[in-house]
């Protein structure tokens, strides 16, 4: 009686909780990048993106008031004085009064943080010596005028959470042209959308003929579409490239457009020929008694039809495309940077911003961004259309 059809298998807890882990798997890592596009680089390098709601401790260089400005040194008693707060004058508090870090130790060089306690005075030398409390308040002193940028002091502090949009600001609206996101977002819309389109168009057409019109040498166009499915991308990239050389469309949006078509449409007319061919044949004929032409036959009943495989694919592409490295270097080099895509912007900031860790994570969100705003947007498309011919 347990293999009777209908009959609740035990194992659905097993079902519910591996789905619940591949749920994670991917959420995780999207959310950590999220919260740390937010977060500035010292509280990235100091501690994870789950610990973002809570304070952190950390290691900090920060300076005190440069005693050339006017007003920032004073003559007290004999002594010259310089006097404020740390965390003021490095712009992560608005007042002393409203900094809610504390410091535990201290130090005057980056060998030796701890060596003071808050409250204690280190000498300097030259009878110059400094004082720093718990909340950051300073007093840096000598027996002459002070003169440099400011005396620096390394802290161990614990700080609040902090969360900045200059992140985003930096990414977007960055001042050299080589070095936004911001074009190379709309560099790799120009890529993305008409190589999405033009395969659909093309897929749509050869995916009908092949699925409805007899025609001599269709079994063989079939299979070699099949067979194109597992051409490796790699292997076609150096004669395409020398194609696209020798026709004159060499690198540049034209080329990468033909080269996404190319390498999208084996799989865009597998699956909209699977889709169609399962479409009732009632309708079709019936069409035809009625003396509709085939392009009306396609263009009226067939696409409405088959919209959830139209999406499915175009969900495919899309993320294909938007998220492509590969061929954007191959067939799409410009020395200028003025058709630079996200992804090989990201590798750009890589390389010069190696250690900016918010820069970087920032980057890495606006690019997903799009492709997940597509994803849940036609995601109810996604198995129909993958579904599609499986079932007669």
């Amino acid at each position: 009686m347990d293999n009777i059809a209908g009959t609740k298998s035990s194992l659905t807890w097993a079902v519910h909780i591996s789905v619940v882990l591949l749920v994670a798997l991917w959420l995780f890592p999207t959310v950590g990048l999220l919260v740390s596009s937010f977060r500035t680089a010292d509280q990235i390098a100091s501690s994870g993106w789950w610990q973002s709601l809570f304070p952190t401790e950390q290691n900090l260089t920060l300076r005190t008031a440069n005693p050339g400005v006017d007003g920032n040194q004073a003559l007290i008693d004999g002594v010259y004085t310089v006097s404020g707060n740390l965390f003021v004058v490095e712009g992560r508090a608005p007042s002393a009064e409203e900094s809610d870090a504390k410091i535990s130790v201290w130090g005057v060089t980056s060998r030796a943080i701890a060596d003071y306690q808050p409250g204690a005075t280190a000498d300097l030398g030259d009878g110059k010596t400094l004082t720093v409390q718990a909340n950051g308040d300073y007093v840096w002193s000598g027996p002459e005028e002070l003169t440099g940028r400011g005396q620096r002091a390394f802290v161990t502090a614990t700080t609040p959470p902090e969360f900045t949009v200059k992140n985003y600001e930096t990414v977007l609206v960055s001042g050299a042209s080589t070095d936004s996101m911001a074009k190379a977002f709309f560099n790799t819309m120009t890529v993305t959308i008409p190589a999405t389109i033009i395969p659909i168009v093309i897929a749509a057409f050869a995916a009908y003929a092949l699925a409805w019109m007899d025609f001599p040498g269709r079994a063989i166009l079939i299979a070699c579409v099949v067979a194109l499915l597992v051409v490796p991308l790699q292997l076609a990239l150096i004669p395409l490239l020398r194609l696209h050389l020798g026709i004159g469309i060499g690198k540049g949006y034209l080329g990468v457009w033909l080269a996404h078509t190319g390498f999208g449409l084996p799989l865009a007319v597998y699956l909209l020929r699977n889709y169609m061919v399962g479409l009732p044949r009632d309708i079709i004929e019936n069409a035809r008694v009625d003396g509709a032409t085939e392009f009306q036959i396609f263009t009226k009943i067939i696409l409405p039809l088959s919209f959830p495989a139209l999406a499915s694919f175009a969900i495919f592409q899309f993320l294909w495309t938007w998220n492509d490295l590969l061929v954007a270097k191959v067939f799409l080099i410009d020395s200028s940077g003025q058709t630079t895509v996200m992804t090989n912007q990201i590798v750009e900031l890589l390389g010069t911003r190696g250690g900016n860790w918010e820069i970087l994570a920032t980057a890495a969100f606006v690019s997903i961004s799009v492709p997940l705003l597509v994803f849940f947007a036609m995601q109810k498309y996604l198995v129909r259309g993958l579904l599609a011919g499986s079932v007669k």
